[in-house]
């Protein structure tokens, strides 16, 4: 990796290591949102990676954002939950679509913690046909949209401050008739945000239900035109699988480390565990995983960079990432036995963010379907690059545009 990377990870690991790890217990048993911590990230530059410096990024690119995203997740992946939130979905989405105006009042605050994202799609109904099965409208009265439905599974709902939300405008045009809108949810009544008990997951940075009850969205806030919501919330979704795959790289470094050091902490018969065999197995296979999906991850990651077709390579990282994930946090269990399920390590809880990274941002399922209909010629997975008409942060900078 270039220096610049190894600056960043390190900068990352110290912050985490002095601001979060001793605390992030204490914060847990509370259930209280750490808002300062967030803004501490921002401070540092942890979600402004891919953007330009006009709206208070780093133009570091896709590599960065991916060693961020794995270091947090390494540490303390209960904190990197809002990593997407900040840092890539909900101002990619701004950033993709939006006006100047759009971009400059949203953007920069996301970057910096100032403000809380939250990208809304999923329906309880909706499972991976998430756009054509949405039953949440949109209808325009004068000078606003009144928004009527639910969502779940919207991460940070309960916090936020400025999030994407996509709903239909034409209910009668399946994924086409879906629009997408910044909303506010503090500034306008009628929305809801419960959030949902998850079993080994944040008590903290939670994900919710989300209520409409005519709510009220600013046509200044629609992005784009309507009907283009199915373009831009895919689109925002590619970089989103590629961070998501480095936050499953984290938890199954986390896993990995922890049942090393464990290994050879454990003494039996009058010697560490790791001098069995049937160990020594289990950690040979977290290993190789771990350094097949690392490969992957920062290969698609310079893909993107490099602005190179790279969906077909984001199912494949991010399949293989959350197979890992889930390996190394099951592998890890098997070592530590039963205290693999005592919250006094963190091993009890990590396997919870793996299976959760199996399914957030495109299950695993359906990353096979992309790679397999690929191979098969069926449809080309990136036979959108270079052609949806949107912004791309890293290339694109919207200070140069008049």
């Amino acid at each position: 990796m270039p220096e610049e990377i190894d600056a960043l990870r390190e900068s990352v690991r110290r912050f985490m290591e002095a601001e979060v790890n001793p605390f992030m217990n204490d914060i847990e048993k509370t259930g209280r949102f750490p808002r300062e911590l967030v803004k501490k990230a921002g401070d540092l530059g942890f979600y402004g990676a891919v953007f330009p410096e006009s709206v208070g990024g780093s133009a570091m690119g896709y590599v960065a954002a991916a060693t961020v995203s794995e270091e947090l997740a390494r540490n303390d992946v209960r904190f990197a939950a809002c990593n997407n939130q900040q840092g890539s979905t909900c101002p990619q989405c701004i950033y993709m679509a939006g006006t100047k105006d759009q971009v400059m009042k949203y953007v920069p605050p996301l970057l910096a913690g100032e403000t809380i994202g939250m990208m809304s799609l999923t329906e309880s109904g909706g499972g991976s046909d998430a756009l054509g099965a949405m039953k949440t409208t949109a209808t325009r009265d004068g000078d606003v949209y009144r928004l009527n439905g639910s969502k779940m599974w919207a991460s940070m709902a309960n916090e936020t401050d400025v999030g994407i939300l996509l709903a239909k405008t034409d209910p009668d045009a399946g994924a086409k008739g879906v629009s997408a809108f910044i909303v506010e949810p503090k500034k306008y009544p009628g929305f809801e945000a419960r959030p949902i008990e998850m079993h080994g997951l944040s008590k903290a940075l939670r994900t919710n239900a989300v209520f409409l009850d005519d709510f009220i969205v600013p046509v200044e806030n629609r992005l784009g035109d309507e009907g283009d919501g199915f373009k831009i919330v895919m689109r925002a979704l590619q970089p989103g699988r590629v961070t998501v795959a480095a936050k499953a790289l984290g938890v199954a470094r986390a896993c990995y480390e922890d049942a090393v050091q464990y290994a050879n902490e454990r003494i039996l018969r009058g010697q560490p565990i790791g001098r069995f065999q049937m160990i020594q197995s289990e950690i040979a296979e977290m290993a190789v995983a771990i350094e097949a999906s690392r490969s992957l991850v920062y290969e698609v990651a310079r893909l993107m960079d490099e602005d190179k077709p790279s969906n077909r390579m984001a199912a494949i990282a991010k399949y293989h990432a959350s197979q890992t994930a889930k390996l190394c946090a099951d592998k890890a269990q098997q070592i530590f036995g039963g205290y693999g399920l005592a919250l006094e390590y963190r091993v009890s809880w990590l396997k919870s963010y793996a299976d959760l990274f199996f399914t957030g941002e495109g299950t695993a399922n359906v990353q096979k379907i992309v790679i397999a209909e690929d191979a098969l010629g069926y449809k080309v997975a990136d036979r959108h690059h270079g052609r949806t008409g949107l912004r791309d942060p890293a290339k694109d900078d919207i200070a140069e545009e008049t």
